[in-house]
């Protein structure tokens, strides 16, 4: 399977450097150049369209798709992290009203998360799982994913079988990653995490 991994366009809260995970705000005017600017890299042998439940996903995926024509998967395992009480804050507001839980760096523990929200290794399932359904029922085919920017970074580490510049790399807002011949690696969860790097 070859995978196109797509990041939704810029919404207001991603202009703000808001958490954005579960919260659902519809693109920007900006962004809805960005999808379009995207249209012209696509390449033209696309199969399959798979597409994140939240609105600024679809709304994407719906300018890329005015010219592939293709018929949208929703797909609820590749939605956003929900980082909880931190949905809508800065990290400034988040580190202000939640001092204990920032002082633990929460939001890069592997198997904690903010409260009421996902931990790393909750993502990492659900998202492993759903890469794991598309490898099945697409394997000789060519897949555009529109999802998000934790969404991508845990796709790109697995597709690498390893986490160690997890923190650091980023596909920014409108941005596309090409994963060729993606196969989900052998390597099991503990493995995976031990490359994670302390936070």
């Amino acid at each position: 399977m070859h995978l196109y991994v797509v990041r939704h366009g810029e919404t207001w809260a991603n202009a703000e450097q808001r958490y954005l995970g579960s919260l659902d705000p519809q693109l920007t005017a900006l962004s809805c150049q960005q999808a379009q600017t995207l249209c012209q890299q696509l390449p033209p042998s696309l199969d399959v369209l798979v597409v994140s439940p939240r609105l600024r996903a679809v709304q994407t995926a719906n300018i890329l798709n005015e010219s592939l024509k293709l018929s949208p998967e929703i797909i609820d395992c590749f939605r956003e992290r929900d980082v909880g009480v931190f949905e809508g804050l800065t990290q400034a507001d988040a580190k202000e009203r939640y001092p204990q839980l920032w002082s633990q760096n929460i939001t890069r523990l592997w198997d904690a998360g903010p409260t009421d929200g996902e931990s790393i290794s909750d993502v990492v399932k659900r998202v492993r799982d759903g890469l794991a359904e598309l490898e099945s029922k697409y394997r000789s085919k060519t897949v555009l994913l529109v999802a998000h920017g934790f969404v991508a970074k845990v796709v790109r580490a697995l597709a690498k079988g390893d986490f160690s510049d997890f923190y650091e790399w980023q596909l920014s807002n409108g941005s596309m990653l090409f994963l060729q011949s993606f196969e989900m690696p052998a390597r099991d969860l503990e493995t995976l995490r031990l490359s994670l790097p302390i936070a």
